[in-house]
């Protein structure tokens, strides 16, 4: 399957596809039965700021043949440029493509989230019919092990959640050695999926304040949540 062209928006140092809906960005992916080799990242405020310092990041990013804008920050920007495009949600893309890879029996791999998260996360993915050929959890310490599988069940689709930027670089060193799939890097997804992980309710969502209610939920993040700020005083400024 051909990539279809499309215009790229700078954000940050990163080139952003924009999309008019989630459609037109799974079939990007995948179409017909036909999977584009390559990968995918979800595109939001956070990875821009982490890739403005890291050029080997930025670098890998920017060769990814799916650079969509998940974040409503990242979404703005591109609009700011005078551009059209849809906000695509990574959790709800990567179910999107689930359903996909289930209609047209495409076999998927997972990787990452705790054990009992991952082995949940490939049950429920097969009670919806999605051919899970293999599963191996994030504290697999052994990276041989994944490669194994990647040879012994060969999925066409590999979604890896570990959390940026840990989760692109596995990928671009599975990818040299297993080229023959689309990756995807998928952060928190499975822990939302299966339940472990609250998503944001609906209001927020729509008032697109989901980075508020997980900083409530999880105090924690405070120090990553700064660079958000960051990022919309770049926007304010038109400094992206």
């Amino acid at each position: 399957m051909q990539q279809d062209p499309r215009p790229l928006v700078d954000v940050g140092g990163l080139s952003i596809m924009p999309f008019d809906s989630m459609q037109d960005a799974l079939d990007a992916v995948i179409k017909d039965g036909q999977v584009q080799h390559g990968f995918g990242v979800s595109v939001n405020s956070e990875i821009v700021m982490l890739a403005r310092k890291d050029q080997a990041l930025r670098e890998h990013i920017n060769s990814a043949h799916l650079r969509f804008a998940d974040g409503i920050g990242v979404v703005k920007t591109v609009a700011s440029k005078g551009v059209r495009n849809t906000r695509i949600p990574g959790c709800e893309f990567w179910e999107a493509l689930m359903q996909r890879a289930a209609e047209q029996q495409v076999p998927v791999m997972l990787i990452g989230a705790k054990p009992a998260v991952n082995a949940m996360a490939a049950e429920q993915l097969r009670e919806r019919g999605v051919a899970v050929v293999a599963a191996v959890h994030g504290y697999e310490q052994d990276e041989q092990v994944i490669r194994d599988q990647l040879v012994a069940s060969r999925p066409a689709i590999v979604t890896v959640a570990l959390g940026a930027p840990r989760q692109e670089k596995m990928i671009q060193r599975l990818r040299e050695f297993y080229p023959n799939a689309f990756y995807l890097g998928v952060g928190g997804t499975y822990d939302v999926f299966t339940g472990h992980v609250k998503r944001a309710p609906k209001l927020f969502c729509k008032l697109h304040l989901e980075w508020f209610y997980r900083l409530c939920a999880q105090p924690s993040r405070i120090g990553r949540q700064v660079s958000l700020f960051h990022y919309l005083a770049l926007h304010m400024l038109r400094r992206l």
